[in-house]
């Protein structure tokens, strides 16, 4: 149906021929495009390739369950401003009544959905993890080859300005608060581990392909994931000598000189 399509292609914001042509077979959507379909109808992006939610695919599934709500077009709305306001005003700054505001809704709407203000900051994870997730998967699905999906990996924990150091923000919020907070503990270790076995499956792979050194590719894992938390925060709070491309170096080199070099370690057997 042309209106149906039309209103769709506005809602995800992509040109309506554009939609068309993907949807018939005569180009592919991109990355961001996948992601903001997932986004907009309440499913993942390894759903909407693969046909499940806990597909195997090039990232982990994130072990925290999808809420039976998810496709609720005013529960969803409200997340993301709340998720958007958070990341830039901080946790403890946001009020009900700004979530409100900017939903041009009422707190007592607001409540329905998020009974406390804890509840907003736990669904505001959950959120951060389905967008590291549906990225990942959209960036990450085509390629095959460990190394470059390793450096691509990479280059999707970098808080570039835009989505990824709203990502970031929130992320430190919520080490910041589930330090203080044992409640709040499990869902994050939940969510970290996610990211954590992400890499260690890329590293493993990599070891398969005879790319990568040999080892304990959960050690390693381990060491990339710490280096890219502690770099990630110098950026974020603004610590002298930090930015953004200087942490992409750091990574990378660190990866050339830990981790890359299966062939020549072979070699030299």
């Amino acid at each position: 149906m042309p209106g149906v399509q039309r209103d769709f292609a506005k809602a995800i914001g992509l040109d309506e021929s554009k939609l068309s042509k993907a949807l018939v077979g005569k180009r592919q959507f991109a990355a961001h495009e996948l992601v903001r379909i997932a986004e907009h109808c309440g499913v993942t992006v390894n759903w909407l390739l693969n046909g499940s939610d806990e597909a195997k695919t090039v990232a982990a599934v994130p072990a925290i369950p999808a809420r039976a709500d998810t496709k609720e077009e005013p529960r969803r709305r409200i997340l993301e401003k709340a998720w958007e306001l958070i990341a830039v005003r901080g946790y403890h700054k946001v009020r009900i009544a700004d979530i409100a505001k900017a939903c041009g809704t009422s707190t007592a709407r607001i409540h329905y959905y998020f009974p406390t203000k804890d509840d907003v900051l736990n669904d505001a994870l959950r959120r951060n993890v389905k967008l590291a997730f549906d990225r990942q998967v959209a960036e990450l699905h085509a390629i095959e080859c460990a190394d470059e999906r390793l450096y691509r990996l990479v280059e999707l924990q970098l808080p570039l300005e835009g989505l990824l150091h709203a990502e970031w923000s929130v992320w430190l919020q919520v080490w910041n608060e589930s330090a203080l907070n044992p409640a709040l503990r499990s869902l994050y270790w939940d969510s970290y581990d996610r990211r954590y076995r992400t890499i260690a499956m890329t590293i493993r792979s990599g070891q398969e392909q005879g790319l990568f050194r040999s080892g304990d590719p959960d050690r390693s894992a381990t060491a990339l994931t710490a280096l890219i938390d502690g770099l990630g925060v110098q950026v974020l709070t603004g610590h002298p000598n930090s930015s953004v491309e200087a942490m992409r170096s750091q990574l990378r080199e660190y990866i050339e000189n830990n981790i890359l070099g299966g062939a020549e370690e072979k070699g030299e057997e």
